[in-house]
C-alpha cells in the first residue's frame, strides 16, 4: 500500500462510512454525529471524547454538531489562525482592507476561504475588532446609527500601513513554518509500514 493511501484510509472510510449509514450526504445531526463517533472508535479503540490526543476543545468540531462533514474542519490551522497564533489579527485585517465588513461577514468569509477547514466565532473576532478599532487600526460605525443593527468596520489608513508592515514581518516566518510542518509530515511518514 502507498503511502498517500494509508495516509488517506481513516478519511476515506469515514467518508464511506458515513454514505452507507443513510445513503447520502444528510442524516439528522444526531444521526451524523454517532456515525462519526463510531467510526472514531472503531477506528481508535476509543471514544473521541475520551481519546487522550482528540478530546478536548481543539478537536470537538470533528464531531460536533454544528461542523456537519468532520473531514474539513483543521483543528491544526485552527491553532494558526488563533488569536495566540497571531494570523487571525492578520487576515482580519487583509480582508478588511479587501472592503468594510461586519463581524459575521468576516467569520462567513473566513470558512468560505477555508473551505470550511476553519470557522472563527464571535468570542474571537469581536474582541478582536474592539482591540484593532481602539488601536486605530479600523473604524466601526453603525448601519443605522438609530437601531445600531449591524455594525461595519473600514479598516483605516494606519490599519492599512501596519497591513504591509506585518506582512513584511510575517511572510517569511509563515513560510519557514510550513517548510518545518513539512518537513515534520514527512519525517512522520517516513517511519510507516
Amino acid at each position: 500500500m502507498t503511502r498517500h493511501k494509508r495516509r488517506r484510509r481513516f478519511w476515506q472510510e469515514w467518508a464511506d462510512a458515513k454514505h452507507s449509514f443513510d445513503g447520502s450526504e444528510g442524516g439528522t445531526d444526531f444521526e451524523h454525529r454517532h456515525a462519526w463517533m463510531q467510526h472514531f472508535e472503531a477506528f481508535m479503540g476509543v471514544d473521541p471524547e475520551k481519546h487522550w490526543l482528540f478530546r478536548g476543545r481543539r478537536f470537538k468540531p470533528w464531531f460536533s454538531r454544528r461542523w456537519r462533514s468532520p473531514g474539513l474542519f483543521n483543528p491544526f490551522v485552527a491553532v494558526i489562525m488563533s488569536r495566540g497564533g497571531g494570523l487571525l489579527s492578520l487576515y482580519v485585517l487583509h480582508l478588511l482592507s479587501q472592503k468594510p465588513r461586519y463581524g459575521n461577514d468576516i467569520m462567513r468569509e473566513i470558512e468560505t476561504r477555508t473551505r470550511k477547514r476553519w470557522g472563527s466565532n464571535p468570542g474571537a473576532i469581536y474582541p478582536l475588532l474592539t482591540e484593532l478599532e481602539k488601536s486605530g487600526m479600523v473604524k466601526g460605525t453603525w448601519e443605522d446609527p438609530d437601531k445600531r443593527t449591524r455594525r461595519i468596520y473600514n479598516i483605516t489608513p494606519d490599519g492599512k500601513d501596519e497591513l504591509v508592515r506585518i506582512k513584511e514581518v510575517m511572510r517569511p516566518k509563515l513560510e519557514e513554518a510550513i517548510s518545518v510542518l513539512r518537513e515534520l509530515s514527512d519525517d512522520l511518514q517516513f517511519d510507516e509500514e
